[in-house]
Order: C-alpha cells, then sequence, then structure tokens
C-alpha cells in the first residue's frame, strides 16, 4: 500500500496521470523530501517492474487514477520500497489492499501451503483467489519463483 502512495504522490500532487522522469524524481526528492534523487530513480524501476508505472520514453504514466489514492499530510514512505518485493510479498499486499488483516492473511496462506504441500508463492494465489481478490497481473512472476526453488 505505502509503494502505491509514493509511487502516486507526485501526480496527485501535479493532478495528472502522465509526468516526466525528471518532475517525478523531483517530487520525491526535493518536494517531499522522501528520497534521495538516486533512490526516487530506483523507485522508478521498482513501481514500473510491479505495474504502477508505464515507461513511455521520459514519461512516466501511472496505472492507477490519481483519484483513488490520498496521500496522508503524515505519510512517509519506508526506504524498504526501494528494493524489489517478492513474488508473495506482491499477492498478500493485494490481499491486504482488499481489507483482509495481513496477520489473518498470512495465517491463511500457510494452512493452504501445508494443506496442498505447495510452495508459498503458489499458496498465496490459491489464498487469494478464494477470496476473490483478481491477482492475474502476478502469475508470471509467482510461476517463475516457483520454478527456481
Amino acid at each position: 500500500m505505502s509503494l502505491r502512495v509514493a509511487v502516486a504522490a507526485p501526480f496527485v500532487q501535479e493532478g495528472s496521470q502522465t509526468l516526466r522522469e525528471n518532475e517525478f524524481v523531483v517530487g520525491l526528492s526535493l518536494d517531499r523530501d522522501w528520497f534521495s534523487p538516486d533512490q526516487a530513480k530506483r523507485l522508478v524501476d521498482v513501481a514500473a517492474e510491479e505495474g504502477l508505472l508505464d515507461r513511455e520514453g521520459d514519461d512516466l504514466r501511472l496505472t492507477i487514477e490519481t483519484g483513488s489514492v490520498e496521500v496522508p499530510d503524515d505519510f512517509v514512505p519506508d526506504e524498504d520500497l526501494l528494493q524489489g518485493r517478492s513474488a508473495f510479498e506482491r499477492v498478500l499486499d493485494a490481499v491486504v489492499a482488499e481489507g483482509q488483516p495481513k496477520h489473518e492473511a498470512v495465517g491463511a496462506i500457510n494452512t493452504v501451503q501445508q494443506e496442498f504441500a505447495i510452495a508459498i508463492e503458489a499458496a498465496a494465489v490459491v489464498y487469494a483467489r478464494r477470496q476473490g481478490v483478481e491477482v492475474d497481473e502476478f502469475l508470471t512472476d509467482v510461476r517463475e519463483s516457483v520454478l527456481e526453488e
């Protein structure tokens, strides 16, 4: 959730779905003082991997509607956003974003994993689908992660 808010913040501030990459970097580093310019550039890469941003030349397009994101006044993102998240974490975040408490979701996913003797990433997908959470966008990453094990 905080990745979504951090990435959307410069777009929300400008009231636009598209920004130049340098505007995005300035918005996060100078305007908000959340990240260094290099960290803000890394966030572009992470957000693009997560499907939150599309690159179109030097432009960045936010893939979610700016009106669907609220940036609380006291919000400050964690620096751990700059590291790519595992397929499991991304599926879990999708479940949590739909209102499921994180600790309950993790417990239920562990139960599915044990029940079917499958990888945690696959169990997360099974659980998400049982809850009616759309996770198709993560299936390629889940498949790759499971095959690496």
